[in-house]
């Protein structure tokens, strides 16, 4: 009885020499040599290459055991997988895929000699694989190197990777952005700090330019967002300050004010890279002696603790915006924040170099070494700007002061003296250049 194609098919296995009709030969040139006895049928049906190499407009074919022979050359990390595809061949289609590609890597081998050898049913199924599955962080490089070169045809598995659309890119910032100043209950902290991380990662400009360019109406919803943030610590502070009038401090309103003065020194970083920090100045300008009077409270002169060196940090990035010029303030508020912070930057500089505790030493960990540099300049920069009898007032005081190490204001008492020196000579010159112009 005459056999039907599937049913000869069912009936054909790999290797089986008693009915193969056909020997591939897969070669390498390390000297890998292996002989596969296989059916011509079903070769052709899987693989255009392969029909290829069997068809009668093929100038030669080689014989080998009394059998037609194909020979394949390929690359020694090419070997297994080639013969792996061509178990495939025979391979019953109610197979789960899972179950044949054994992971990223090995799928990516077999597909890569599935399209050489123009196998269409399991390149089909290779990328519907790897367009489903995780990958690691390598198999996605791998991935990157090897997809592209396919074609059409392993697209889809790059669907993950491909650049995505501005308008999705804003819409989900908009979205991280109003949770991550939302002061979310303690219990979602780890996935406030996640959000703020990429934020920050979406507008840094590092390898690879930002993921966004923040317009006039996403610098407005973010500066939205701090202010409301803002507003609450405003509130918590003047609240916490209250209490200190009446010996009360609940451990956890210090807590909030701690995880409200990390959010803010977060968002200072945000706005810096939106050119957007104004409000947010004049909003830590208005409350500093209320943060102060609170810190000073948990923790008396002399000691640290987290709060105090988180507002320290804060306080460095108004100083900087500041003394920069970034954000533009009247004398009056300039001279404030010299006064306020001044005395509580100095104590803080001098209990850090007097650390001696474990604790206390691990918490400093967190200071980066630039900060007292940077406040260090701002400080200088600021009093300059102040009218030259409120920087010989600073001046004085800070001539006076046992702390005067730090922060050094040699610089702004050099400038100083010269200003105050030659000051009535120069206004003499320019009231006389006034006059001569005047007359002419």
């Amino acid at each position: 009885m005459e056999l039907s194609h599937n049913e000869s098919r069912t009936l054909s296995r790999i290797g089986d020499r008693t009915t193969s009709d056909v020997i591939v030969r897969i070669r390498t040139h390390d000297g890998r040599d292996d002989r596969i006895y296989c059916h011509s049928h079903i070769l052709g049906d899987k693989s255009k290459y392969f029909a290829d190499r069997l068809s009668d407009n093929w100038p030669t074919c080689q014989i080998l055991d009394s059998r037609n022979c194909v020979e394949v050359h390929c690359q020694e990390f090419d070997f297994d997988y080639h013969i792996t595809v061509l178990r495939l061949f025979y391979i019953t289609s109610d197979v789960s895929p899972t179950d044949l590609w054994h992971g990223v890597k090995n799928a990516l081998g077999i597909l890569r000699v599935a399209v050489e050898l123009e196998c269409p049913q399991i390149v089909a199924t290779c990328v519907d694989y790897l367009e489903a599955v995780p990958w690691e962080e390598a198999e996605e490089e791998e991935i990157l190197k090897i997809i592209p070169g396919m074609g059409a045809q392993a697209e889809p598995v790059l669907a993950r990777l491909r650049p995505v659309n501005p308008l999705a890119i804003v819409r989900i910032f908009l979205s991280a952005i109003r949770f991550a100043t939302s002061s979310p209950r303690s219990s979602m902290n780890d996935l406030k700090t996640s959000a703020q991380e990429q934020l920050e990662y979406m507008l840094t400009e590092d390898d690879d330019a930002p993921l966004l360019t923040a317009d006039d109406e996403i610098k407005l919803e973010v500066r939205q967002c701090v202010n409301r943030l803002s507003s609450r610590f405003v509130n918590l502070v003047q609240s916490l300050v209250v209490d200190l009038q009446e010996s009360v401090t609940e451990s956890e309103q210090m807590e909030l004010f701690q995880s409200y003065l990390s959010d803010l020194l977060w968002a200072s970083q945000i706005l810096a890279k939106l050119e957007s920090l104004r409000d947010f100045v004049y909003s830590w300008v208005e409350t500093s002696e209320n943060i102060v009077k609170v810190v000073e409270h948990a923790c008396p002169e002399g000691e640290l603790n987290e709060s105090k060196l988180k507002v320290l940090e804060v306080t460095a990035k108004v100083f900087e915006a500041i003394g920069y010029g970034t954000v533009i303030l009247p004398t009056r508020k300039r001279l404030h924040m010299i006064k306020v912070w001044l005395p509580f930057v100095r104590v803080m500089k001098f209990s850090i170099d007097s650390v001696t505790s474990d604790d206390d030493k691990n918490l400093l960990l967190k200071i980066d070494g630039e900060l007292w540099q940077s406040m260090e300049s701002a400080f200088v920069s600021i009093v300059l700007t102040l009218p030259s009898g409120n920087q010989a007032e600073i001046l004085t005081e800070w001539l006076e002061n046992k702390h005067i190490h730090y922060p050094d204001l040699t610089e702004a008492f050099e400038v100083w003296c010269y200003r105050s020196k030659v000051a009535n000579r120069r206004l003499a010159m320019l009231d006389g250049s006034h006059q001569t112009t005047n007359s002419v």
